[in-house]
């Protein structure tokens, strides 16, 4: 995944540093047409961001299943910290969970794999970058939010491992986490919980609260 991030960043660096608008204009007042501008560059790379950060989102969603999933571990079914039948604990995350990896397959189709000729074909092949951005975008939220579900959970699995612990790093999240949302044994209402978490995350990764 850094690998991928490092590479969009240096295709971008290198695109917002370049001269492709048509014509040219000069500081002495020279113009220059040459009709050679395509945002191909990005457009391939937001492309491939969406691809990378589409994987990295099935195989977090794959984790969460592993967390709520009875016959994949010894935990309560579905986290459940009530009775269990009656409560459905956390089974409905992982709905969620499923439904924006599933989301984020559709949206990683190529843009650029896409071209529809404008401007009288002036423009005889389009980038469709734009379109790839804003792709991205929304494929970056679902797996903001994949990753938001995943560490709640996660947080909710080793508190039944108690008084087995982790690491001190994890254990410090957590401890935030167990502060910013208390533990209840009976379902309700988790749309606060769930956006309080995700605030928290991103702001302990000084990442921007998506």
């Amino acid at each position: 995944m850094k690998d991928t991030i490092d590479y969009v960043r240096s295709v971008l660096k290198i695109e917002v540093n370049s001269a492709t608008d048509n014509p040219l204009i000069f500081e002495n007042g020279d113009a220059i047409s040459g009709g050679n501008f395509h945002g191909e560059p990005v457009a391939l790379a937001m492309d491939f961001l969406s691809i990378a950060l589409t994987d990295m989102g099935n195989m977090i969603e794959r984790r969460i299943d592993r967390l709520v999933n009875p016959k994949l571990n010894d935990l309560p079914a579905f986290l459940t910290n009530g009775e269990e039948g009656l409560n459905s604990g956390y089974m409905l995350w992982q709905y969620t969970a499923a439904a924006l990896a599933s989301e984020n397959k559709t949206l990683a189709h190529p843009a650029s794999a896409d071209s529809i000729p404008t401007s009288g074909f002036q423009e005889d092949h389009v980038s469709m970058g734009a379109w790839g951005a804003r792709k991205l975008w929304k494929i970056v939220d679902n797996v903001a939010t994949l990753i938001s579900i995943e560490a709640l959970l996660a947080f909710r699995a080793l508190s039944f491992r108690h008084p087995k612990r982790s690491s001190a790093a994890i254990e410090g999240f957590f401890k935030e986490i167990e502060e910013t949302v208390p533990l209840h044994k009976e379902d309700r209402y988790f749309g606060k919980e769930f956006s309080d978490v995700r605030k928290l995350l991103f702001r302990r990764a000084e990442l921007p609260n998506l």
